[in-house]
């Protein structure tokens, strides 16, 4: 097993986990809960290769991918009914998963002779698509929509590889220098408290005569 590979599956596994935990506070079967884990652990991936056109998409070539969520979310389905998970350590896990999903993102488009550009944003897609696709089917404001630095984190990364890549090609250090990135500027928009500036419109000083 290869370094990026099992970095791809912890990464398959925090996910399936935060996917899980978003089932449980909106009370789901362990039906949805495996749902919601595998639409969060493979989504963004999904969306990559199909745009990219790398068919059959990732998990269908290696069904590990599938098979690692599934048994992530009924793992947590059953330990968080005796347990409670520390919120901290998954916010931090969250952040590692985010990181190299964003990284493997970027490194597979460029890999299919793509631009840098449009490797940034598969990378980008990548890490925070799935994300997405959890809240919307549980019924909440997408995370990236919110003021929280998470997309991006995950875009400036995506940046960092694909400007490394294009200077140095194949360079090891690339994608380490990627990730500690992306993992300083989400953790440090969490420890403290840091976002991007809200749009507030300047309310008209003469609106309706006044």
């Amino acid at each position: 097993m290869t370094t990026i590979y099992a970095l791809d599956l912890f990464g398959v596994v925090v996910f399936a986990i935060t996917g899980s935990l978003a089932a449980g506070k909106k009370r789901l079967d362990l039906f949805g809960v495996v749902v919601l884990a595998l639409a969060t652990a493979l989504g963004g991936g999904t969306i990559r290769d199909v745009t990219l056109g790398a068919l059959p998409v990732f998990w269908v070539s290696d069904p590990t991918y599938v098979i690692v969520a599934a048994a992530t979310a009924l793992a947590t389905f059953v330990i968080v009914r005796c347990w409670r998970l520390p919120g901290g350590v998954l916010l931090v896990a969250d952040a590692f998963g985010l990181a190299i999903f964003t990284v493997i993102g970027a490194r597979k488009a460029l890999e299919a002779d793509v631009s840098p550009v449009i490797a940034v944003l598969m990378g980008m897609m990548t890490g925070v698509a799935g994300g997405m696709i959890r809240d919307v089917l549980s019924g909440e404001i997408p995370l990236i929509l919110r003021r929280e630095i998470y997309a991006t984190a995950s875009l400036c990364g995506a940046i960092v590889f694909a400007t490394l890549s294009w200077g140095f090609p194949g360079a090891a250090a690339n994608a380490v220098v990627a990730v500690v990135a992306i993992l300083a500027s989400r953790l440090a928009a969490l420890k403290w408290g840091l976002s991007l500036p809200t749009f507030s419109p300047r309310e008209s000083a003469d609106r309706d005569g006044d």
